[in-house]
């Protein structure tokens, strides 16, 4: 999707209220379980962290680099799908 489709969508999920931190939770164990059973390859998982990570940069904080951004948050995501690091608060990405 290009941007104004990715900005579209995240604008629905907002008004459907789906972006709590449980939902957030289900989300990666579901896709950790999935690819454990061989339900989902690699690169089915590596999509799903893509779309996350551009819904999440479509909110970054303008004060934090793209560059440094991205690759905080596609280092975390891929932990997160690891079962390396639970969710936890995205404020850390600014750091």
């Amino acid at each position: 999707m290009g941007y104004v489709e990715d900005k579209r969508l995240h604008d629905l999920i907002d008004l459907v209220g789906m972006r709590a931190q449980a939902t957030s939770v289900g989300l990666v164990q579901l896709a950790i379980e999935l690819n454990r059973a061989g339900v989902l390859d690699d690169a089915a998982v590596d999509r799903i962290k893509d779309a996350i990570a551009k819904e999440i940069c479509l909110n970054r904080p303008k004060s934090v680099p793209q560059e440094h951004f991205s690759a905080n948050l596609r280092a975390r995501l891929d932990r997160l799908f690891a079962g390396e690091e639970p969710v936890g608060d995205a404020r850390v990405l600014q750091d």
